[in-house]
């Protein structure tokens, strides 16, 4: 099926591991999902637009409704973390500029990532559903996770920052600020610091990373059957 003219087809990349394959909408931050080949990871990032529309409806920014109709425009071989189950790779489109105009899109949709994520802590049991073996973070623990990841990702941001505790929603606060202020920058595209990440990947990854877990409390918390 063509795409629509009021829709046209979203830009994705494909990152390809050994084991695992990403396909992410690289102007989607958090829109990013996983599958054994390139086939079911497009097959599920088609699946997941629902879960991300309240996402952009939440930064007001328009998102594509109806049929979703991908194209790949750009492929990256990725490496140990990729198939270890996070996409790890910057795109060439990464290292270009980064506007005001973008910065802020940027920013507000890692920020609507994150309020996805509090309102779907707020409203899960603390005792989450547990795999076929028994395994499975409950919904403390994988908030404690998500700030530890986060804690070690501001240093590719070129920031120094305590992790907060979780149950101190001041210095949550101050933290995600401090990432915010960083994201919503206009930049050369470069990597934010040595050794860093680029700022559109830096979005990518944390808006990722807090959307995989938001979406997996949401399905832990359900009943099995």
């Amino acid at each position: 099926m063509p795409p629509s003219a009021k829709h046209p087809a979203t830009p994705v990349y494909i990152e390809s591991g050994a084991k695992r394959v990403f396909a992410c909408a690289a102007g989607w931050p958090g829109w990013c999902r996983s599958g054994k080949d390139e086939a079911s990871a497009l097959a599920a990032l088609i699946a997941y637009a629902p879960r991300y529309a309240p996402v952009a409806k939440r930064a007001r920014i328009p998102f594509p409704t109806g049929s979703v109709e991908l194209r790949v425009a750009e492929r990256v071989r990725g490496g140990p973390t990729t198939d270890f189950g996070a996409p790890e790779k910057a795109t060439k489109g990464d290292v270009k500029p980064v506007p005001k105009a973008e910065a802020e899109r940027l920013a507000a949709l890692v920020s609507a990532a994150w309020a996805a994520f509090d309102g779907v802590v707020a409203g899960a049991p603390e005792a989450l559903r547990k795999g076929p073996r028994g395994g499975g973070r409950d919904r403390d623990k994988i908030v404690d996770h998500v700030l530890g990841a986060e804690a070690a990702y501001v240093r590719k941001l070129g920031l120094r920052l305590p992790q907060p505790g979780p149950n101190d929603r001041a210095a949550v606060t101050a933290f995600r600020r401090a990432i915010i202020e960083t994201l919503r920058k206009p930049s050369s595209g470069a990597p934010l610091t040595e050794k860093g990440w680029p700022q559109r990947y830096a979005a990518r990854r944390i808006a990722w990373h807090v959307l995989d877990h938001a979406w997996e409390i949401e399905d832990r918390s359900e009943p099995s059957g």
